[in-house]
């Protein structure tokens, strides 16, 4: 289901960009404007929304009609060229819905599943409405705050090539490289910087960048920026945007510290939401494998030896480790990604992942945001998540934008309860299976097959060539 949310309430005229705002009479008025669901009680408070989401603000200001193509949209020739040369003609629901009101510069709050299509839902707008301005040095005009380094990543590569059509110069800063550089970056005058809060907070303290003239803001992935404990240096950075600027924040779940965003710093925002359960779609299918203790490493490393690609979850950096070194050891080739990984060490190992020269990925939570690979089909739980949210987010590195796609969770007999509250939570109602290694019926489900029991060695790939199944190169 897809819909813009939009009230009855026809007299409120739109905000004009220049004009400041004002917190605390904004506040007062959206609260009026509110009715039904969305209204709140005596004791200003929003009443309780499943799963520990908030309920949905009502837009006052009537809504722009969804676009039908890019082409109808008001964007610059430029923009749409590149669109086209990419084979991108239809938007998705997300892109359709807000960025008619996004380019006429209104303020967006975005649920949709990670894939969905956000990226250019919110850049596509940010690069228009900061096109035919040039940047200070170090005062850039247009600023997006992502949780990690691999996201800010994915989205700089999303929109690099629309930038350089409208002559945009991009920046990002994250954490884990070399601050000298995106320091020079932004003292050449990049109008577009993409964020990780923490190392643009470094940035802002040694005077290397200033906020003031930041008039477009987009908060992507807001709820795990806002479990990661990014909340206070978030705030601290909006207040330092430029007052009257638009606003759009982007989110897989709403929980109540979104809530507080959402408040402080949207007006009158255009809500659209993409699936009401924040993640499951019909191109996913859902698998809890229910396995016993003593043959979970044997099923694991069956998967692990598939034919094609896969991602597998674990809790803690040790674990992602032993299990990498076991693969290698049955003939997989694997590559672990967590965060005692360096930056260069986590991008070489995504590269190699992405061109085939690993399957295997094996990954704690920091893989579970910012990547984006073709046509993987399946992801493994090995470890259980720990809430509705992270499932949605390792399983929203498949089936997206339309793929299809496998999620599968491998569950104790001790684990069982747990992970039946955890599914009803993300409103999904897995297949169950009871499997054992060598099965018939785990092939069947996630393509498990013995490995070759070859050890392997992963080493850069060499140009022109490319490795077989147990690591030997071959033209």
């Amino acid at each position: 289901m897809n819909h813009t949310t939009r009230a009855h309430d026809r007299n409120s005229s739109p905000r004009t960009g220049g004009s400041a705002r004002s917190r605390g009479g904004r506040l007062g008025s959206r609260a009026q404007g509110r009715s039904g669901a969305s209204s709140r009680g005596g004791n200003g408070r929003r009443p309780a929304a499943v799963q520990g989401e908030f309920a949905l603000p009502v837009t006052v200001t009537p809504a722009l009609p969804a676009a039908a193509t890019f082409a109808e949209l008001s964007m610059p020739p430029a923009l749409l060229k590149v669109l086209t040369s990419l084979g991108l003609n239809e938007p998705f629901p997300i892109q359709a819905a807000t960025l008619p009101n996004s380019l006429a510069g209104r303020d967006v709050l975005g649920r949709g599943r990670t894939g969905s299509g956000k990226t250019l839902a919110f850049g596509l707008a940010l690069l228009v409405r900061t096109s035919g301005q040039r940047a200070q040095s170090r005062r850039p005009l247009a600023l997006i705050l992502v949780p990690t380094r691999e996201l800010a990543q994915q989205v700089t590569d999303a929109l690099t090539p629309y930038a350089q059509a409208l002559k945009l110069r991009l920046a990002t800063v994250v954490g884990g490289m070399s601050i000298g550089r995106q320091a020079q970056a932004l003292r050449n005058g990049a109008e577009v910087v993409v964020a990780t809060p923490g190392r643009l907070r470094d940035l802002i303290e040694r005077g290397e960048c200033r906020l003031d003239q930041v008039g477009v803001t987009v908060l992507d992935e807001a709820d795990q920026m806002a479990d990661m404990g990014f909340m206070p240096q978030i705030t601290h950075l909006l207040d330092q945007v430029r007052p009257g600027g638009q606003r759009m924040l982007f989110s897989a779940t709403l929980d109540r510290n979104v809530d507080l965003l959402v408040r402080r710093y949207l007006n009158d925002p255009v809500v659209h939401s993409v699936d009401p359960s924040a993640g499951a779609v019909t191109t996913m299918e859902h698998h809890v494998l229910h396995v016993q203790g003593a043959d979970k490493q044997a099923t694991t490393v069956e998967i692990a030896a598939r034919d094609g690609r896969v991602i597998m979850f674990l809790d803690t950096k040790h674990a992602v480790d032993r299990l990498t070194e076991q693969l290698l050891n049955s003939g997989v080739r694997a590559a672990a990604l967590h965060g005692g990984k360096s930056q260069p060490q986590r991008t070489r190992t995504l590269d190699q992942f992405k061109s085939g020269h690993v399957t295997a990925l094996v990954a704690t939570n920091v893989a579970a945001r910012g990547i984006h690979v073709d046509n993987l089909d399946l992801v493994v739980n090995v470890d259980p998540p720990n809430d509705h949210k992270d499932y949605l987010h390792r399983g929203g590195r498949t089936a997206r934008a339309g793929e299809s796609g496998s999620v599968v969770t491998l569950v104790l007999p001790n684990q069982r309860r747990d992970m039946t509250r955890l599914m009803a939570d993300a409103g999904i109602v897995p297949q169950t299976s009871e499997v054992r290694s060598g099965e018939a019926e785990l092939r069947r489900i996630t393509g498990a097959q013995a490995p070759s029991g070859v050890p392997v060695t992963i080493t850069a790939p060499v140009a022109g060539r490319r490795s077989g199944r147990n690591g030997r190169r071959f033209r």
